[in-house]
């Protein structure tokens, strides 16, 4: 019996519902499998802790999640005022590490995909730029935000990337501005050309942010992964995410040497909180890629493969997808492909 012990965070909004459906498809894989034991501890985290612990992300969480091997969490609303806790996610992430942000952008049967071909990933620095959360108001009305960009980080980054590149393609594209950015965009590029030295037989070009945005809706299929900065990959991870049927099937991984966390990609969607009503896919595909991580690659298949068969069928899905099944039918659709699959 192979044993792991994962953090659960429900987060606010829609969380705890799309959290319920990847689970039941997680207990689905532990029955059909049986040598599999995912012990599931469950913390509190998200805006509904602010006010309660004046964080979202208490202490006792974070504390549970040293004892845990990886982390699964939900959608979390993050406080945009001035002065607010920075979001749950960025806590994480600086607390355990979490340097890589890697969000997988591939074409699904039955969902609407700008090309039918697509399959690449963005790879994220998740510690710097301009989400470095500095800034400050030099004088009413004049403000500056810190663009932090270091070279140990920017090489850890790229590292990641050619070594998944290794496994996928054979091709990274380093997405920058520095033609603008001299300095700090500079520093990235530069790293990511030096970690390009270890993996000759990975093919390395360049293209400016802007270009890159608009050559996903161009040419999409000619990527495999793209390793850029923190905000510049926020950004183009939604606009592909968009490209292959929308955020309510991207899912994405939060990296570190040592630990990961794993999420869905859309926000809390608290105008749908409670209605069962939205999609599930993205948080089941992120419980897909935490299998990965644990190295349990056969659990990892069949969710996938499950997930595939019931969108290929089309006849449970939900409302973004042209359907009106609930999230909850469709966590029980995947998990009962699962039952099949073995």
């Amino acid at each position: 019996m192979r044993n792991y012990s994962i953090a659960v965070l429900p987060g606010d909004g829609i969380g705890p519902e799309v959290i319920e459906a990847a689970i039941k498809v997680l207990d689905a894989v532990q029955k059909a499998l049986g040598s599999l034991r995912l012990e599931l501890k469950f913390g509190e985290a998200g805006y509904n802790c602010i006010e309660k612990y004046g964080t979202n992300v208490p202490e006792k969480t974070l504390r549970m999640l040293e004892e845990t091997d990886a982390c699964l969490k939900g959608p979390m609303t993050t406080p945009e005022e001035i002065g607010a806790p920075p979001s749950a996610a960025v806590t994480i992430r600086r607390k355990f590490g979490l340097y890589a942000n890697v969000r997988p952008c591939k074409s699904l049967p039955g969902v609407p995909s700008l090309k039918p071909n697509i399959d690449l990933v963005i790879v994220r620095e998740n510690t710097e730029g301009l989400y470095f959360g500095k800034g400050f108001e030099v004088s009413p009305g004049k403000g500056i935000d810190i663009r932090l960009v270091t070279q140990d980080a920017s090489e850890k980054v790229a590292r990641l990337a050619f070594e998944l590149a290794m496994k996928r393609k054979y091709h990274v594209t380093c997405v920058h501005k520095r033609n603008i950015l001299r300095v700090t965009d500079g520093i990235f590029r530069n790293a990511v050309y030096r970690i390009a030295e270890d993996y000759p037989s990975v093919i390395l070009d360049e293209v400016h942010v802007d270009a890159m945005a608009m050559r996903l809706i161009k040419e999409p299929e000619k990527f495999d992964v793209i390793v850029t900065t923190n905000m510049f990959g926020d950004i183009l991870s939604d606009e592909a995410a968009q490209i292959v049927g929308g955020l309510g099937v991207a899912a994405g991984a939060n990296v570190g040497d040592n630990y990961a966390m794993f999420e869905p990609v859309h926000g809390s969607a608290p105008k749908y909180a409670g209605k069962n009503k939205v999609n599930p896919i993205a948080t089941i595909l992120a419980a897909k890629m935490m299998m990965e991580y644990l190295r349990e690659l056969e659990a990892a298949e069949i969710i996938e493969q499950a997930v595939v068969k019931v969108l290929r069928e089309g006849k449970v899905r939900t409302y973004d997808l042209g359907g009106d099944s609930t999230t909850q039918e469709v966590g029980e659709e995947v998990a009962s492909k699962i039952m099949e699959i073995i």
